[in-house]
């Protein structure tokens, strides 16, 4: 494999990534940094990697290694998994299919052990045998075999989750949001540029990246050209975002999500999926 056939490689994966990331971590956006860490540490690693025989299952190991070093992270931080998450779940004892992990929500991959995570988003989510996911994760494939069925008891137990009650915003940061989807749907753009802070950051997710209000501000351009786009407010994993409906990426109510960080009333951060659909599979997103 040349470097062209990385290339290829990576695109092809990436909503695979995206899959195994979101659940090793509990979060659709946490994910994503995880794979955006994957592709750049597979980049760095392709020089001295060798000849590579099982590309795929080369890519997931990376991916896998850089999910535990953000777990480490976090829990360095002192971050808990998704406190909010785990509390509204409810453990019941009911029955459920020996593969509910392809639908399980993202919360109930959290009380898993690391290592059952990784074994059930591998052989249940992504569908590999369980050779290939021993040889993905470097263990034996009895320990494998151990590691699923125990997860996937886990999983039966936790079939049933409790909607979480929608946090408040308050007034201001509401009224704030609220005047920026205005200003987006009246195709007041020059307004939204105002509001940039100075060090501005763009993260259009596999797309590019830039920084400056100079040249972030560029980004409304191709939305000032997409006169069928239109955003609403929403919240998806605990925080407010904007719910995106664009007929050119997708035929869906919600295409994709936007998410804005402020200082005051600056804009600071802009991350926009319209150009990683596959978030959405992950994403549970409710209106506003």
């Amino acid at each position: 494999m040349d470097a062209d056939g990385l290339t290829q490689l990576m695109a092809a994966m990436r909503p695979r990534l995206h899959r195994y990331c979101t659940r090793m971590m509990g979060s659709a956006f946490d994910g994503e940094d995880v794979v955006q860490e994957t592709l750049s540490n597979a980049v760095a690693a392709f020089s001295t990697a060798g000849e590579i025989l099982r590309p795929e299952s080369w890519l997931l190991g990376i991916a896998h290694h850089a999910a535990l070093d953000a777990l480490r992270r976090r829990k360095r931080q002192g971050r808990q998994e998704s406190d909010e998450a785990l509390a509204n779940l409810t453990d019941h004892g009911a029955q459920a299919d020996a593969r509910v992990a392809a639908t399980a929500s993202l919360a109930m991959f959290l009380h898993l052990s690391v290592v059952q995570r990784s074994c059930v988003v591998l052989a249940d989510v992504l569908g590999y045998s369980l050779t290939e996911t021993a040889a993905i994760l470097s263990v034996s494939v009895p320990s494998v075999k151990a590691a699923l069925h125990r997860g996937r008891g886990r999983l039966r137990e936790l079939v049933d989750v409790s909607d979480a009650a929608l946090p408040r915003l308050a007034d201001a940061d509401l009224e704030r949001l609220r005047a920026y989807a205005e200003r987006f749907n009246a195709r007041d753009f020059d307004a939204l540029r105002d509001l940039l802070a100075e060090e501005v950051r763009l993260d259009l997710v596999s797309r590019a990246r830039l920084a400056g209000r100079k040249d972030v501000s560029v980004y409304f351009t191709r939305y000032a050209q997409q006169p069928g786009c239109s955003v609403s407010l929403g919240w998806a994993e605990h925080r407010p975002v904007l719910l995106v409906t664009d007929p050119a990426v997708a035929e869906a109510r919600v295409a994709y999500v936007i998410l804005l960080d402020w200082t005051g009333d600056r804009i600071i951060a802009i991350r926009d999926f319209r150009f990683a659909p596959y978030v959405m599979e992950s994403l549970t997103v409710q209106q506003l």
